[in-house]
């Protein structure tokens, strides 16, 4: 598939690849290389200009079933500031019509996920960031989604609470049985969080790479300090390079 705007700009050269069940990919690569446009494409949030996109081996009408829902997180938790915290997390529910005892059930198991059972009753701006981002998580739990997609979710989160994130989101990943589609700017994290790295380069934005990272999961601060693990980084930062100047095409 391919997308290009209106106005004639390609954000996407022809883009053919496949996110395997079970797996945590991570879209890598410079600013404008078309990683939260190949994201939206997946959300079925716009349409590709070329070629055919498959959720679950059917079109996007198929999803929403057991086995086929999805769900993403965009780059700032895009809370309703009005709406307490776990209106917030019981919106996609309320949106769907979800008989609403069941719903309460469902949105404090959410919030119970990403350790925000007591800030149920708090406004958002009573929230950190870190906070908010996790009430952005739990609302797109709420829906049990078996394809999470994330658009560099923790980006302008400090460093201290972006790794804790990364933990706490790897947890959610295993124990859900996640399929994770992620995009970053941070090599570091995606090294961290991922089981493939798609690279991606601009002009248009293209696949350049696709790099397996073959470590075993859990994962810790321990990985972090591996040499295993800053080999990838630096292997990984070459490949984003070379995209950024135009060495990979």
């Amino acid at each position: 598939m391919r997308k290009t705007y209106p106005a004639g700009r390609q954000a996407l050269a022809p883009v053919d690849f496949t996110v395997r069940r079970g797996e945590f990919l991570t879209l890598l690569g410079p600013s404008g290389c078309g990683k939260t446009t190949l994201l939206n494409l997946m959300a079925a949030l716009i349409e590709p200009s070329a070629g055919t996109l498959r959720w679950w081996g059917d079109g996007f009408a198929a999803t929403g079933g057991a086995g086929r829902r999805l769900a993403m997180v965009f780059q700032s938790p895009t809370l309703m500031p009005w709406a307490r915290i776990d209106a917030n997390v019981r919106l996609p529910l309320d949106l769907a019509s979800a008989p609403r005892a069941g719903a309460e059930r469902d949105v404090a198991a959410a919030l119970d996920l990403v350790g925000l059972s007591d800030a149920a009753a708090q406004l958002p701006r009573e929230l950190s960031g870190g906070m908010q981002m996790r009430a952005s998580i739990a609302r797109a739990l709420v829906t049990s989604p078996d394809l999470l997609l994330m658009d560099e979710p923790f980006g302008a989160l400090d460093e201290f609470t972006r790794q804790r994130l990364d933990d706490e989101l790897l947890a959610l990943w295993a124990a859900r049985k996640l399929t994770v589609v992620f995009v970053t700017h941070s090599i570091v994290e995606a090294v961290f969080l991922s089981t493939r790295i798609v690279v991606m380069a601009a002009r248009p934005g293209r696949i350049v790479a696709a790099v397996p990272i073959e470590e075993p999961y859990p994962r810790s601060d321990a990985f972090r300090l591996r040499p295993a693990f800053s080999e990838q980084c630096q292997h990984l930062s070459r490949l984003v390079a070379d995209a950024a100047t135009g060495v990979a095409s």
